[in-house]
Formats: C-alpha cells, sequence, structure tokens
C-alpha cells in the first residue's frame, strides 16, 4: 500500500492516525510497529496510567497570554513536543526519516535520530531544523561508536541521548504471528560502513542471554569513556529506577529520559508515568526530565508535565502519522497535539508551562 500523503477524511484528533495505520501498512509491518514484547502488558499500562488522572478544570483565570514555548537544553522551543527516536521508519513510508524530519522543520520541533534509521544521519541532518539530538546505541567496537559520535557533532546534532535499556529486546507475539520479517530495503543506513559481528554463539551449558545477548551491554566504565569523547551534552534514555536517576546524575548526564521503551524491552516494567514522579524526586526540581510511553494525546502531555517531565517524546504515534501521510501527516499530528496542549492548559487555567503543577491533577477513580 503507497501512502497517500494527503490528510485523509477522519482525523480529528491526533490518536485518529493510530486508527487508521492498519489501513496505510502492511499488516506484518504494522504489527512490528504496534507491539512490544510478550503479552504487551508494559505497553498497555503506559496507556492505563494516563487514564489514571484527570485534568481539573479552573474557573476566571486570565489565559489571554498563553504559550508553551520553553528552553531545553539551549534550544528555544515553541513547544514541548520532541520526536522520539524510532528505528527502521521505511517500514511506514518510503521517505522515512526525511520526511519526519521536514515535519520537525516544519513544525519547530525537537527530532531525535535513531542510530538504527533507515536513512543517514547526515540526510536527516539536511532535511531537518536546528533542534535536533542523536540517539546512540554503542557498538561492540568503539571506534565504531566513536565515528557514530564524530559524524553527529559534524551534522550538527546539539545532543547524544544514549539508549541503556534495549540490550535485549524480545519479539513481538504480534509480529511472529503475523510472518513478520525485515524487508530487504529495511537497512540500518547509519551502520553499514561498520563490520556488524556475528552474534553471540554461547557455549554449550551457557545463557543466550547472560552469556550471549548482554556480552556486549553497556557498563559503566563504557558511560564514562562515552562522557569523556564528545562535547555533546549527553543524556540517558531508559531510566525507570530512582536510584540509577541518581547515579546517572551524579555521573554527569545531562539530561534523563524516563521510558520504557514502548514496552518492547521488559514485558511487565512498570509505565513510565508512573515512575515520573519519583524519579523527579530523585533528580530534584530543575534537572531536565523528559518522557516517553503512552503519549497520544495533549491531555497526555499536560498529564506528564504536571507530575515532573520538562517535555514528552512522541514516538509510535510519529510513525502512524509518517504512514497515513507521510510528512505531512507527522507535522499535521504534531500541530494537533499541540492545539490539544493548548486547549487542556487554557481550560486548567495555566497560562504557560511553568503553571502545570501536580495540583492540576486529581486521580481519575
Amino acid at each position: 500500500m503507497s501512502p497517500s500523503d494527503r490528510i485523509p477524511p477522519g482525523v480529528w484528533n491526533a490518536i485518529d492516525y493510530e486508527r487508521l495505520a492498519p489501513q496505510a501498512m502492511d499488516a506484518g509491518r504494522h504489527a512490528y510497529v504496534a507491539g512490544g514484547c510478550g503479552w504487551d502488558a508494559t505497553v498497555a499500562a503506559n496507556r492505563a496510567a494516563f487514564a489514571g488522572w484527570a485534568v481539573l478544570p479552573r474557573l476566571l483565570r486570565d489565559v489571554r497570554a498563553g504559550h508553551t514555548r520553553l528552553q531545553l537544553a539551549g534550544m528555544d522551543l515553541p513547544h514541548p513536543l520532541l520526536l522520539a527516536p524510532v528505528a527502521h521508519q521505511r517500514l511506514a513510508h518510503p521517505d522515512a526519516e526525511i520526511a519526519t524530519a521536514r515535519a520537525a522543520q516544519a513544525t519547530g520541533s525537537c527530532l531525535v535520530a535513531s542510530t538504527l534509521s533507515s536513512c543517514t544521519l547526515e540526510d536527516i541532518a539536511a532535511a531537518s531544523g536546528p533542534a535536533r539530538w542523536f540517539q546512540l546505541y554503542l557498538q561492540p567496537e568503539r571506534e565504531h561508536s566513536l565515528d557514530l559520535l564524530r559524524r553527529a557533532e559534524a551534522a550538527g546534532y546539539r545532543a547524544i541521548v544514549l539508549t541503556l535499556d534495549a540490550s535485549i529486546q524480545l519479539a513481538s507475539r504480534g509480529a511472529l504471528q503475523a510472518g513478520f520479517a525485515m524487508p530487504a530495503d529495511c537497512v540500518s543506513a547509519n551502520l553499514a560502513r561498520y563490520p556488524q559481528p556475528a552474534p553471540a554463539q554461547p557455549a554449550a551449558g551457557e545463557s543466550r542471554i547472560f552469556q550471549g545477548a548482554m556480552r556486549h551491554a553497556p557498563r559503566w566504565d563504557d558511560l564514562r569513556w562515552l562522557l569523556a569523547s564528545t562535547r555533546l551534552p549527553v543524556w540517558i534514555k531508559g531510566v525507570l529506577h530512582p536510584e540509577d536517576a541518581r547515579e546517572l546524575q551524579a555521573a554527569g548526564a545531562a539530561g534523563l529520559i524516563v521510558s520504557n521503551h514502548g514496552g518492547r524491552s521488559l514485558d511487565g516494567a512498570p509505565a513510565s508515568l508512573r515512575m515520573l514522579p519519583a524519579l523527579r524526586t530523585a533528580v530534584g526540581a530543575g534537572y531536565p526530565l523528559l518522557l516517553d510511553g503512552g503519549v497520544r494525546s495533549g491531555q497526555d502531555a499536560f498529564k506528564a508535565l504536571a507530575l515532573g517531565a520538562d517535555a514528552v517524546l512522541v514516538g509510535r504515534l510519529q510513525v502512524y502519522a509518517l504512514a497515513v501521510a507521510g510528512a505531512l501527516g507527522v507535522a499535521h499530528m504534531l500541530q494537533m497535539l499541540v492545539e490539544e496542549l493548548h486547549a487542556c492548559m487554557a481550560q486548567a487555567g495555566c497560562a504557560r508551562l511553568s503553571d502545570i503543577t501536580h495540583d492540576t491533577l486529581t486521580p481519575s477513580c
């Protein structure tokens, strides 16, 4: 099925792109994007966590000077919605991350480009605006990780986002049931120049997890090396435990992204939103803290901000919009999220992001 690159009828809210995506994608590709791991318990938990909170309307508040502008990591942004790093976007659209980058530029959004993107980080940078970060998976060979860092620096990326929670990714049951296999045209363009080691083969009696998949998992010495190897600020993605947050803050991380990898790494991990208040307490006020996992509306963004996030990242929803309507769809989805956030803020009596505090929410049940 070829994407239409126009906004189809029936898109009234940003979340409608999720509803329409199965019509725009091959069933196997959609199952791969939509699924988590195991029984999708964490995927469901991410959404349920937002449903557990309600926004308290306020009356007679003057919000005529309202806005959503913010400063984040030295960037002046018009809104607190970032595009999360999502791999293999050619699964959704032939223009892949180039389309996403154009949408980010058109809306003034910060784009986080994935190591496993279908397009090179250089081509993505050329299509994007100045607000762009590069997400890094440490490679088995440090020289390859260092080369990725240097390429990101040369291409004008403003920060590195180091993902630490994805050393093991179990297959999605939905993708397995759909018979999905990664298409030949969905290569990781950034890694094409680096020889990839053969998958680890544990010896008899060894674990394919402990002695296999975890053989090249990042450790503290890898983080210290990375922090010393780049002039760019380094954010850490995949943080859920408060003690990890404190240790990473002390180690020199520029900021943290509260994330469970969209439920794709550990089925049964807690919802990102559920852990957010504890992580905010752990790092204190003023330390940059972002969140991803389950954001589908401007109201969701509002709730995350109220519980301690400075901004949120949108993952699957950008892929759904990309599949349905290309770059135009991603830009439209972002605009709708921002407008939904504006409406939620206005109804809650919040004229600026700093007005969104915990007491703007109440438990929904």
